[in-house]
């Protein structure tokens, strides 16, 4: 039986604009699993951004709860949260997110710096990582010099070096042309399978949705599948500890 990473509870958000309360998600019960490659669909502003925010701890729900690996993201301190994050959560964003100032490699070695990780072992994973998405010769490159797709690569190392067990990308081929879009999500699909790790992505790119294992739609606030896969979700796991 597949192993529960991520438990959502009547999960709710709803935002306060002026006099208007704006219900973005509402009631999401659903549970992700360890290894599933799962998409989340949905027009603009349909809360696809919002719901990975509150998987990860970034935001906190109007009532509901998240549970991430056993560990009830939504009763945590916001250092808790972030340290859970630093730890356990990889992420991959639409504008890349990597730091000017810092080379590729120190791009790449940041997080597990964070972390307290020696100097020699940062820098062998983030060179393995480099290495795999095929950046070896650009290390001490900085990220103005690089091309998008370049960037986006840099991206996904970065979100890998410190073997997570989630990894959250919200429109990571958003700012891409087709053609680097495909090999930058070819690239991020195939570096998560091969370690096993859950990948949740918010996207609206269709040629992603035959890759998936579980397709998810976000409609009116509601979280819909529509279409499932290699992922069966057992009645007992669909809600948390």
């Amino acid at each position: 039986m597949m192993k529960p990473i991520v438990i959502l509870k009547e999960l709710s958000k709803v935002f306060v604009e002026g006099e208007q309360r704006r219900i973005v998600l509402n009631q999401v019960d659903v549970t992700f699993f360890e290894g599933e490659f799962a998409v989340l669909l949905g027009k603009s502003g349909s809360g696809k951004s919002t719901l990975l925010n509150l998987i990860s701890g970034i935001e906190k729900p109007t009532v509901g709860e998240v549970w991430v690996r056993d560990v009830p993201i939504t009763r945590l301190r916001e250092r808790e949260r972030t340290l859970f994050r630093r730890d356990y959560i990889g992420f991959v964003f639409q504008f890349f997110n990597l730091i000017p100032t810092l080379t590729v490699l120190e791009n790449v070695t940041l997080p597990l710096e964070l972390a307290g990780q020696n100097g020699r072992f940062a820098l062998d994973a983030a060179v393995h990582l480099l290495t795999q998405v095929g950046l070896a010769d650009r290390l001490d490159t900085f990220p103005d010099k690089l091309s998008g797709g370049e960037q986006q690569r840099v991206a996904i190392a970065r979100a890998l070096v410190h073997d997570p067990m989630l990894i959250l990308a919200d429109e990571p081929t958003g700012n891409l042309d087709e053609e680097t879009g495909q090999q930058v999500l070819q690239l991020l699909l195939s570096l998560t399978r091969e370690r096993g790790k859950t990948l949740i992505m918010a996207t609206h790119s269709p040629e992603v949705v035959p890759l998936a294992d579980r397709v998810f739609r976000i409609h009116e606030g509601h979280l819909v599948v529509s279409r499932e896969t290699a992922v069966s979700v057992p009645p007992s796991q669909v809600t948390g500890p």
